[in-house]
């Protein structure tokens, strides 16, 4: 970050030095000039402009406001390479940040210089005489002899544009990784495949014995990271006669367990309860429930919503039981692990 302190400190001096030779070369303003020459175009003499001519430091002023807009755009464009080119995990704030405050530092630079060399300066003493007519005429010849100072219209314009439109881009491409787009293949990656066997959080592989009725437990892939947001299952057990699932996933729930990711499909917290039937009137089934804003799935049919925001199923981690009783996943999710995102819907598990 030295670099870009000394690179903007540099142009802060030569922006200040122009503005001083530009001061010298003018000198003190000379009023009756500026009368005579007001009366010589039937302008009212209660106003005084300085305005001067186009001249080489008008044209020199041009250049270093259109240097500094394109460094700011050169500025907003490292922010969405930056972004697009590593990963969230490796990405520097500071890195981020820098790039943002040095477009808004040379776009502000280069309004400075645009104001201090190439807006004419107005002084007013007194009433406006005249008509409406006469004041409108008078505005005008201002503006006309204001936009005679630029000389380089379309270079300033286009580099404006630069500035602006990269600017405009850097401010978006965050909003981008909410999906489908760029840094969003984790949201589609679990550590699971077929054969990993399940572990409790002691990392003790579990059994399908272990695994009792009206129980709520976790399980993890072993030996995966246990914070990726696939790697925590709920895992609970339910009579086998009360099993709706889908047909193509009848063989998932070996003696009737099932797995499902813990990771709620409304918002994305955990599913951490387990409502046990205490009233079938209202609650027939065993159901799993999101404590945050009680999302609630129905194991036994596939992880369907029953109540609650949640916008699909809970995805369903198929199961097998190897020859000596343990559990392992036989596959991957039945889909996307994580909070509906509209781009989840779009994407299958990896």
């Amino acid at each position: 970050m030295s670099a870009w302190r000394w690179l903007v400190g540099v142009l802060v001096l030569v922006a200040g030095r122009l503005l001083r030779r530009r001061r010298a070369a003018e000198g003190p303003p000379d009023r009756g000039a500026h009368a005579e020459a007001d009366v010589a175009s039937g302008v009212p003499s209660g106003r005084e402009a300085s305005a001067v001519a186009p001249g080489p430091q008008s044209r020199s002023a041009e250049l270093v406001v259109a240097l500094l807009l394109l460094l700011a755009g050169l500025a907003a464009a490292g922010f969405v390479v930056s972004y697009a080119l590593f990963s969230v995990a490796s990405l520097s704030n500071e890195l981020l940040g820098g790039c943002i405050a040095l477009a808004l530092a040379f776009i502000a630079l280069a309004l400075a210089v645009f104001a201090h060399r190439l807006v004419p300066v107005e002084e007013l003493e007194g009433d406006y005489p005249g008509t409406d007519a006469d004041r409108q005429r008078e505005v005008v010849e201002i503006i006309e002899h204001g936009g005679r100072l630029i000389t380089r219209r379309r270079m300033l314009v286009g580099a404006g544009s630069v500035a602006g439109g990269a600017l405009g881009l850097a401010a978006l491409t965050p909003a981008l990784s909410l999906g489908p787009l760029w840094y969003t293949a984790p949201l589609f990656r679990a550590p699971w495949r077929r054969g990993t066997r399940l572990v409790d959080e002691a990392g003790t592989p579990m059994t399908a014995a272990s695994v009792e009725e009206g129980t709520f437990y976790t399980a993890f892939p072993e030996g995966a990271d246990r914070e990726e947001i696939g790697s925590p299952v709920v895992v609970v057990r339910v009579p086998p006669s009360q099993l709706r699932l889908p047909a193509q996933r009848a063989g998932w729930a070996p003696f009737g367990i099932l797995a499902y990711s813990k990771i709620c499909t409304h918002a994305g917290c955990a599913v951490a309860l387990y409502r046990k039937p205490t009233f079938r009137v209202l609650e027939p089934e065993p159901a799993l429930v999101c404590p945050c804003h009680y999302s609630t799935f129905n194991p036994a049919t596939g992880g369907t919503v029953i109540f609650g925001p949640a916008g699909r199923p809970l995805p369903q981690l198929p199961l097998m039981a190897d020859s000596s009783g343990y559990l392992r996943a036989a596959g991957n999710f039945s889909g996307p692990v994580g909070p509906s995102w509209w781009g989840v819907r779009l994407g299958k598990a990896t």
